[in-house]
């Protein structure tokens, strides 16, 4: 979940107004309430007091033990106020010009006129946003399983060691894939013991598939704001040469911070083999082969000729690297459609060849959604919502 503090400073007075997201709209086409209608009506109450607040300094009074007032004024007559109490558990009852006030717990109410109170930061008007989607029909869906290991010599290349993915990829894709070569000798024992050896991958993130001989292995998770992660799993191996090749999905990097240009992505080890009869063996110095992007992305599947020069089957569940591609009749009326893909793992969209993003409600939004109160200072665990839901299921 992202969180961030909208701050309107007015030296020596701080109004602040905590919002979860400061975007209009929501994935889902909708907009953010009432984050978004408290931020606008904020606004606007600011503006009303323009005219006095860029004339000066303002005129601080004390209203009670826990109240104060803020005036600025022109010299030509605008006035503008704002009444504060900081009690994080009482109402207070002020006097000001002659005027009393009733002012929440922890609040700021703003006076364009010195007299009328347009905004209080406590006096949420805008109402919550109830999502209602109506089913519009289903669709009929193909697939289409993309290629293992399915790079020719002319876009693949070999290098020593692990390499850092974005580098690779220049953003181009999401996708780079790094393959290499295990040789089992014969007299191995987990041949005759049964018991298999464990691989053990460290990446960067944000997003890994484990192949082994052609064959899944094993898939780990992590996010932008935590990227690495570690898969561990048993392998099936067999005597002779065997090809372990791992997909690295990246979902792009953050863009503030510190030294944020240094952050990296993808498969940077090390990369071990254990249960062998040398007990553990690197793989993270040997020879890698890369291939930037998938199979299908080169095709362009995601276009109307691109899908033609396929054959599309029957729709596979929980099979990995798979298209999956429909069509439909565009309903009467224009209101936003949405896609739910509540039941879909990670990947990108697109309709008619244009992309509208990528999707991941396998991800699921963390944190503790309790009884939230607004009063007293922020933090970013602080009246969470949504927790355990997904942030992108539309």
């Amino acid at each position: 979940m992202l969180y961030s503090t909208y701050f309107v400073i007015m030296y020596p007075l701080i109004l602040c107004t905590n919002l979860t997201e400061l975007f209009p709209f929501a994935s889902s086409g909708l907009l953010r309430e009432p984050k978004w209608g408290h931020l606008k009506e904020l606004h606007r109450a600011i503006k009303l007091c323009e005219p006095a607040l860029v004339a000066g300094d303002p005129i601080i009074s004390s209203l009670g033990k826990a109240q104060k007032s803020s005036v600025f004024r022109s010299s030509t007559g605008a006035c503008a106020a704002f009444l504060e109490n900081k009690d994080k558990l009482s109402y207070a009852r002020v006097s000001f010009s002659g005027m009393h006030y009733d002012l929440p717990p922890w609040s700021i109410s703003i006076l364009p006129d010195c007299k009328t109170t347009v905004f209080n930061t406590a006096r949420v008007g805008s109402q919550i946003s109830q999502m209602k989607m109506e089913w519009a029909g289903g669709l009929t869906w193909q697939s289409y399983n993309e290629e293992i290991n399915s790079y020719s010599e002319e876009e693949a290349f070999t290098a020593v060691g692990l390499l850092e993915q974005i580098n690779m990829t220049r953003d181009n894709t999401d996708y780079l894939w790094y393959t290499t070569y295990v040789d089992v000798a014969k007299n191995e024992q987990f041949l005759t013991s049964g018991k298999s050896p464990k691989l053990a991958v460290m990446s960067a993130g944000h997003a890994l598939h484990v192949f082994v001989n052609g064959q899944l292995t094993g898939t780990v998770y992590g996010s932008v704001e935590d990227p690495k992660l570690t898969y561990t799993g048993s392998v099936k191996l067999w005597a002779g040469s065997n090809t372990i090749s791992c997909l690295s999905i990246a979902v792009g990097l953050p863009n503030v911070g510190e030294h944020f240009e240094t952050w990296n992505a993808g498969i940077l080890g090390p990369v071990i083999l254990y249960g062998l009869n040398e007990g553990r063996r690197d793989l993270t110095w040997q020879k890698w082969t890369y291939q930037v992007g998938l199979k299908g992305e080169a095709m362009s599947l995601h276009s109307l000729s691109g899908s033609s020069s396929v054959e599309w089957g029957e729709p596979v569940q929980k099979q990995p690297l798979t298209w999956y591609k429909a069509f439909f009749n565009a309903p009467d009326g224009d209101e936003p459609l949405a896609l739910d893909m509540n039941s879909m793992g990670k990947g990108q969209i697109w309709i008619n060849g244009q992309s509208i993003g990528r999707y991941w409600p396998g991800y699921k939004a963390s944190g503790t959604c309790g009884y939230c109160d607004y009063r007293g200072e922020y933090d970013e665990t602080k009246c969470q919502t949504n927790c355990g839901d997904s942030s992108q299921r539309w």
